[in-house]
């Protein structure tokens, strides 16, 4: 009969015979086998009636009540007498302690689990659960291949988006004419595909930002997978674009809305720091009111309240002519661009597109700035990425939080020196949420999901 510091235990195979406390009170288990398949040869499955010793071992396992646990496995011999069986004689076995395993599967699968689905580091799990580096790591491959889906989650909106690993890494080849030259052994550059729509998070990284590296990935996916997608979402990267167009044509491609404010607000920075130069023979700094309003200048207008955003035009105003007059025209440029950025999700009408675009236009060949012109060719160049953006309502955002828990999963490692392992860790941190393993509420009134009005 299974007592009750058996059940406590709940160690599976086994049963506690007696409990004593050790010299630090830590409690030593004595364990005999509970489990008549035990008897079973391995090798022929026939159970076994002739034992031929006792073995006594100490596997670890995880603590208990928070202490460190010891055990003592007696179990025993048994002798195989088949006669076609190599094998003549086995000890006892159990799923949970395999074979010559000195620790338990349970401690194996909670250290991997704990860099898996919890984000620990490896160093972090091995110290934790006292068992080495290489085997810590060992159990969290063998965790994420079971946790991880083998086939890639279907999605409708796909984003593409780079991110930067660290130093790219070469190596000195001789070639059969005797020449020698450098080959990239890792790059510095991840492609990352993340799913915009379903949740799955990332679906898979490629190290090297190449339009063949990116188009190699999709190509690899089944073809219920990619005539599944009907937007992709990238930054205005040419690279992208080509590798998209070529793996999926049917696609609506679509650039991110804060790629093109961020173009927007470098060409109006270029402007103030050029006039700066040519008018104070220096770089702007304190005291001087364009430097100073720097930040404010690349604030949208419409996140800006009044009393800040009238006196700010004042004092560009009463700048001098030469400084003043090209840094409002770029920063009107830069507000007409963002007056056509701010009709997503608002379903617009075509007419009215048009006619904040032409404003746009017109501000820019008004200027004579050549930054303006060339932010002005730059987004008549990808317009219709950026129109079916602005019209569909799809964003890159999700690609760019993805990327942001990949940094912080590799500062907390202090860096890799396996891309393989950086791409495998990263994909477990960032599929934790549709894993089920990020909740999003854990303590006060939002613990429990709100009930329907009736």
């Amino acid at each position: 009969m299974v007592n009750d510091t058996t059940r406590l235990f709940g160690l599976d195979g086994v049963a506690v015979t007696s409990v004593r406390l050790g010299n630090d009170a830590s409690p030593m288990l004595a364990l005999v086998t509970a489990d008549e398949q035990a008897r079973c040869c391995p090798e022929c499955g026939v159970r076994s009636e002739h034992p031929h010793g006792w073995v006594r071992t100490r596997p670890r396992d995880l603590p208990v009540a928070g202490r460190s646990t010891l055990l003592t496995w007696t179990k025993r011999r048994w002798q195989c007498r088949k006669g076609d069986c190599p094998r003549r004689t086995f000890t006892e076995a159990l799923p949970q302690i395999p074979p010559r395993s000195r620790l338990t599967c349970r401690l194996r699968e909670s250290a991997g689990a704990a860099v898996a689905d919890r984000g620990r580091t490896v160093v972090q799990s091995a110290r934790d659960h006292e068992v080495s580096w290489p085997i810590a790591h060992a159990a969290f491959m063998a965790h994420a291949k079971q946790a991880l889906p083998a086939l890639t989650p279907a999605t409708e909106r796909l984003g593409i988006d780079e991110t930067r690993r660290g130093k790219a890494k070469f190596r000195l080849v001789t070639g059969a004419d005797g020449t020698e030259s450098w080959e990239v052994t890792a790059d510095r550059w991840h492609v990352g595909f993340v799913d915009l729509f379903g949740g799955a998070g990332l679906l898979g990284q490629v190290e090297g930002r190449t339009a063949k590296k990116v188009s190699g990935w999709i190509e690899a996916q089944t073809d219920a997978w990619r005539s599944g997608v009907r937007f992709v979402a990238i930054d205005m990267c040419t690279i992208f674009k080509s590798a998209v167009r070529a793996s999926l044509p049917h696609a609506t491609l679509v650039v991110d809305r804060f790629h093109v404010a961020q173009l927007a607000n470098t060409a109006l920075t270029e402007v103030r720091r050029r006039v700066t130069v040519q008018q104070r023979g220096r770089r702007g700094r304190k005291g001087n009111r364009e430097w100073e309003l720097r930040n404010r200048l690349t604030r949208s207008a419409a996140r800006v309240h009044a009393d800040h955003l009238d006196p700010m035009v004042d004092d560009l105003q009463s700048l001098p002519v030469k400084i003043g007059v090209p840094i409002l025209a770029a920063w009107n440029a830069k507000e007409d661009l963002m007056d056509v950025l701010a009709l997503m999700h608002t379903r617009p009408a075509r007419t009215a597109i048009a006619h904040r675009l032409f404003r746009f236009y017109e501000s820019c060949a008004a200027s004579g700035l050549p930054e303006l012109e060339r932010l002005a060719t730059t987004v008549n160049t990808w317009w219709p990425e950026i129109e079916a953006a602005i019209v569909s309502g799809v964003s890159n955002a999700g690609s760019e939080g993805i990327n942001r828990s990949i940094k912080t999963d590799a500062r907390a490692a202090y860096g890799y020196r396996n891309p393989a392992n950086q791409r495998l860790r990263a994909r477990c941190a960032t599929t934790r949420r549709a894993r089920g393993h990020l909740t999003t509420h854990t303590s006060g009134r939002h613990n429990q999901p709100r009930r329907s009005r009736t």
